[in-house]
C-alpha cells in the first residue's frame, strides 16, 4: 500500500458509495455494540444526562477527528474506536470514586499509551508478530461477530433470511453493493413488521460540560492501571494486526501518540479513552469498503464523519439506535465482515509452517476467555507465539 502515498490524495474523487456505506455500518456498529454501557455506568456513578451527553459527544468527536486525519495523512484506513472494555469496567471502578478523579485517571492511562508511542516500543512488538498469527487474530476476534447472524436468525428468520439473500445476490450482481442490498432489504422489512419503533426519538443537541480533573492513587489502581492494560491487548494490538493482515504497513508510533494526546485533551469532558479499532476496522479495511485497496482509506474517512455528525447529536444516540430491531444490526455486522473473515483464515493457513500457530491462536481469540482479567485477544497472541517458539525450537 505504499505507493498509494506518492500520488495526490483525492478523496472525493476516490471514494465511492460502498466506501460510505462500509463508514456507516462501521459507525453504526461501534455505536450500537456498546453505547448502553456508557449509559449504564454514568447512572451507576451518578452522573448528570449533561455529563453522559458530553462523555459521548468527546469520545465521537476525538474519534472523528482521529479518523479522518490519521487516514488522509497515512492514505489507510486507520479505524478509531473508544475503549469498550475500558466502558464495562468503569461500570463497576467508576461509583468507587468522584468523577473528577477519575477524569484524572483518564488522563493517567492516556498518558502511558503516549508514552509507549513515543518510545516506538509498539512498533518493535508488531515487527516481531509473524503475518499469519496476526491473520489468525483478526479471523479469531470477528468470528463471534459473524455468528451472531446465527443469534439474529433465530429472533427474526424471515428478516435475517431475507437480508442473507440480498446480500448473496448482491454479490452475484453487483459485488460492491452486496452489503448496502441488506441494509436497504433489511430496513424495508423491518418497517413492513413493524419493528422500527421512533416513539422516544427525541432531537437534541450535545453541549460539552468540563470537569476539573483530580488525581487519586486509588483512581490510578482501580481505573487508570487497568484502562491502559485494556486499551493495549484489547484494542491497539488487535487494531493494528487488523491493518497488517489487510497489507496497510502504518506505523503504530504515531497512531498511539495521536489518540493518547486527543484523549488527554477531551478528558476533562468525559473521554475515557480512544483506540485502534478491530471490528470496525475489518469493515473499512476489507473488499466490501472498496475493490482498489488504495482508496479504502476514504471508508475511515466516512466513518469520521459519521462519528462527528453522530457526537454533535450525541444525547439522541441512544434513542435512536433502540429504535433499530437488533436483529438487523448484528445481521449486517455480521455480512459486512464476511470478507474480512475470509481474508484473515486464507492468510492464517498460508504458511504451512506456521498453521498449527496461527490455528491456536485463532481458537483462543474466538473463545472469549478472559484469563487475569485479560482479554483472549492477548492471550491469543501469547498462545500462537508460544506455539511458534516450541515448535521451531532448536531450527535454524
Amino acid at each position: 500500500m505504499q505507493d498509494a502515498a506518492s500520488s495526490r490524495l483525492r478523496p472525493l474523487a476516490d471514494t465511492s458509495t460502498s466506501a460510505v456505506v462500509a463508514g456507516f455500518i462501521a459507525m453504526l456498529t461501534g455505536y450500537t455494540s456498546s453505547l448502553v454501557l456508557m449509559f449504564q455506568a454514568g447512572q451507576a456513578a451518578g452522573l448528570s444526562a449533561g455529563q453522559i451527553s458530553s462523555w459521548i459527544w468527546a469520545l465521537s468527536i476525538g474519534m472523528a477527528l482521529c479518523c479522518i486525519v490519521l487516514s488522509l495523512r497515512y492514505r489507510a484506513p486507520v479505524m478509531i474506536a473508544w475503549s469498550t472494555p475500558g466502558a464495562a469496567l468503569l461500570i463497576t471502578s467508576l461509583p468507587q470514586v468522584s468523577y473528577g478523579e477519575a477524569i484524572g485517571a483518564y488522563i493517567l492511562a492516556s498518558g502511558l499509551i503516549v508514552l509507549i508511542g513515543l518510545t516506538g516500543t509498539f512498533d518493535r512488538l508488531m515487527r516481531r508478530i509473524p503475518a499469519s498469527i496476526a491473520a489468525a487474530l483478526l479471523a479469531g476476534v470477528l468470528f463471534k461477530i459473524g455468528l451472531e447472524i446465527c443469534v439474529a436468525a433465530e429472533q427474526q428468520p424471515v428478516l435475517v433470511v431475507a437480508m442473507l439473500l440480498a446480500y448473496l445476490f448482491g454479490k452475484r450482481l453487483w459485488p460492491r453493493y452486496a452489503v448496502l442490498a441488506a441494509l436497504i432489504v433489511g430496513s424495508l422489512l423491518a418497517g413492513v413488521f413493524g419493528l422500527l419503533d421512533f416513539t422516544g426519538f427525541q432531537l437534541q443537541l450535545a453541549t460539552p460540560e468540563w470537569t476539573t480533573p483530580s488525581f487519586s492513587l486509588a483512581a490510578a489502581i482501580s481505573i487508570g492501571i487497568p484502562l491502559f492494560i485494556v486499551a493495549m491487548t484489547s484494542q491497539n494490538l488487535t487494531g493494528m494486526a487488523v491493518l497488517r493482515a489487510n497489507g496497510y504497513e502504518v506505523p503504530a508510533s504515531p497512531l498511539l501518540t495521536s489518540t493518547g494526546l486527543v484523549s488527554i485533551l477531551l478528558a476533562p469532558f468525559g473521554s475515557h479513552g480512544i483506540h485502534m479499532a478491530a471490528i470496525s476496522a475489518a469493515i473499512c479495511a476489507g473488499p466490501e469498503a472498496h475493490e482498489d485497496p488504495r482508496k479504502r482509506y476514504t471508508a475511515a474517512v466516512w466513518c469520521g464523519v459519521f462519528y462527528g455528525i453522530a457526537g454533535i447529536f450525541g444525547a439522541t444516540l441512544a434513542s435512536l439506535f433502540a429504535a433499530l430491531p437488533a436483529a438487523l444490526i448484528l445481521s449486517i455486522a455480521a455480512l459486512a465482515l464476511f470478507a474480512s473473515i475470509i481474508g484473515g483464515l486464507t492468510q492464517a493457513m498460508s504458511e504451512p509452517n506456521e498453521r498449527e500457530a496461527a490455528l491456536i491462536t485463532f481458537l483462543v481469540t474466538a473463545s472469549g476467555m478472559t484469563l487475569a482479567g485479560v482479554g483472549s485477544a492477548f492471550w491469543g497472541i501469547v498462545a500462537g507465539l508460544l506455539t511458534l517458539a516450541v515448535l521451531n525450537w532448536g531450527k535454524r
